[in-house]
């Protein structure tokens, strides 16, 4: 049970001041009987998800109506079809949907009020309950019952299943070691996981609508990036406690969203997207920064007006101005380049974060996922290839020349790509259109499709991922009766089905920890 219900009384009349339509349904007290003690008398969450348009959006207003009727299999959600009528549902999806007057707060006093800490870590034994090699497991996100699987990446059985928090964003982080599992949720829960003893170790709620989290080189740091509040957090990793909150604004009355946070190790700091300022956060957690820079020691002589460097405590951050609002990044191996793409879906460009600048435009039309871009060594060259979520191509760039080397057409608009190492091919599906049950695997020596495979007819199959050694390729079947589906990543045979009900993305422990230039960071 929650220990409060979360925010405060006095919001109520902020939050619930809607007029559903000329009925003479009171949506007010309808929500306040039915909903508050769940989803908060402010829509923020309580034991529920928020109810928020941000935070609904992968719910469409046709299937809420179903699920305030039936209620959501494997939730606490129950079914209200006996105990409310039409109207009334009607009413409680459209108000549900509709924006707050205002944006909501998430300060440390309300963080502190969720945190829990389960088990002491230091109190943890320091062997692995189990056999299997810690390094090559997998953190498998099922969605469809909101499920987390975390499965042995060797034999290809599970070893735990556990309910997480509602809505979790698919990149699960690990501490340096592997040892621990760092997951994010929308409704802006962290949740720390041991891997060696299978068990929960902490928690909290750092905001209301959270897109992602990243954890530190050293080991010491979360930091989360936010909807909503426009806010970025910082947590110790050990036990999740918070310890800074950074206002994400200008501090001349604009603030903004964030995008998404990302680690940058060479830089020992965290980058920040922001979504609705033009600008690139960078906030150092060395703790040899210099007294004014913080780790940027970089020569930004006449740049001043360019970079500007924040002291907050014991971290810096600079603020790195941009020409253009940015959606979309990707890194570099060395973290010294960032690539953006725009929103105007024509090109993309490179900023290099050293020197605060623009350095490249790139012919990147089509929308590129560059968060889902990878790199690999082609003739000598670094190359970047991303796929497109508005036209069928995989754009391969020459990190060197910043030309596009090569366009290569698929079936369709697609949404990741993935490799390894250890292997001369890369893997790509073709997520949106008629084709979407297809990956196409290409020749990284010749950039060539070389096959196309089907794992599941008529199913979205989706997001790769190898294993340690890059010996074997796990695909999604994104479904409810969905799957993992093995392949040999040598021979594109299928060696393994395992059920999942709808596992939208699973993460190698190594592939993530040594920052692998065939996934996502």
């Amino acid at each position: 049970m929650m220990k409060k219900l979360l925010g405060a009384t006095a919001i109520l009349a902020a939050s619930l001041s809607f007029n559903a339509n000329a009925s003479d349904v009171n949506v007010q007290e309808v929500f306040k009987e039915h909903c508050a003690s769940c989803h908060g008398l402010n829509r923020y969450g309580a034991i529920g998800p928020a109810l928020l348009p941000e935070n609904l959006k992968r719910l469409r207003k046709k299937k809420a109506v179903g699920v305030i009727k039936n209620g959501r299999a494997a939730t606490q959600m129950p079914a209200f079809g006996e105990q409310l009528n039409e109207a009334e549902i009607t009413a409680l999806v459209e108000f549900i949907y509709t924006p707050l007057d205002k944006l909501p707060t998430w300060d440390m006093g309300q963080m502190k009020e969720t945190h829990e800490v389960h088990v002491i870590p230091s109190r943890l034994p320091g062997k692995p309950v189990f056999d299997a090699d810690p390094l090559n497991l997998f953190t498998v996100v099922e969605t469809g019952d909101h499920s987390v699987t975390i499965l042995d990446g060797d034999k290809f059985e599970p070893l735990w299943r556990f309910k997480s928090r509602f809505a979790l964003h698919g990149g699960a982080k690990y501490s340096p070691d592997g040892r621990f599992v760092y997951l994010g949720s929308r409704d802006g829960w962290v949740s720390k996981y041991d891997l060696y003893t299978l068990q929960l170790v902490a928690e909290i709620r750092v905001a209301v609508n959270m897109r992602n989290i990243a954890v530190s080189s050293d080991g010491k740091w979360v930091i989360a990036g936010n909807y909503l509040p426009h806010s970025l957090v910082i947590l110790e990793a050990e036990t999740l406690e918070p310890v800074k909150y950074i206002d994400v604004s200008d501090g001349n009355g604009n603030s903004s969203r964030v995008s998404a946070v990302y680690n940058a190790p060479p830089r020992q700091s965290f980058i920040a997207a922001l979504k609705d300022m033009k600008e690139v956060w960078e906030i150092t957690y060395d703790p040899d920064a210099d007294p004014k820079y913080g780790a940027f020691v970089h020569d930004y002589r006449g740049k001043e007006k360019d970079v500007e460097v924040t002291q907050t405590g014991t971290l810096s951050y600079k603020r790195i101005e941009l020409d253009d609002y940015l959606d979309d990044f990707f890194f570099d191996q060395d973290y010294i380049n960032v690539f953006g793409a725009s929103r105007d879906g024509v090109h993309g460009v490179a900023y290099n974060l050293d020197a605060g600048k623009k350095i490249a435009n790139l012919d990147l039309a089509g929308m590129p996922h560059l968060g889902s871009g990878i790199t690999w060594n082609y003739k000598g060259t670094p190359v970047m290839a991303t796929p497109h979520l508005k036209e069928g191509k995989i754009s391969v760039i020459d990190m060197e020349s910043w030309d596009t080397i090569k366009t290569i057409k698929t079936k369709g608009p697609g949404f990741f790509m993935r490799s390894h190492e250890n292997t001369p091919y890369a893997w790509t599906d073709v997520f949106f259109g008629k084709d979407r049950d297809l990956l196409h695997i290409i020749d990284k020596r010749t950039l060539e499709i070389v096959k196309t495979i089907n794992p599941q007819p008529g199913k979205t199959n989706a997001h790769v991922e190898f294993t340690r050694d890059g010996k074997y390729a796990l695909v999604s079947v994104w479904d409810m009766d969905g799957a993992l589906v093995v392949y040999d990543a040598e021979t594109f045979e299928e060696v393994k089905r395992i059920p999942m009900k709808n596992p939208v993305g699973k993460y190698n422990v190594w592939n993530k920890i040594s920052y692998s230039a065939g996934t996502s960071h």
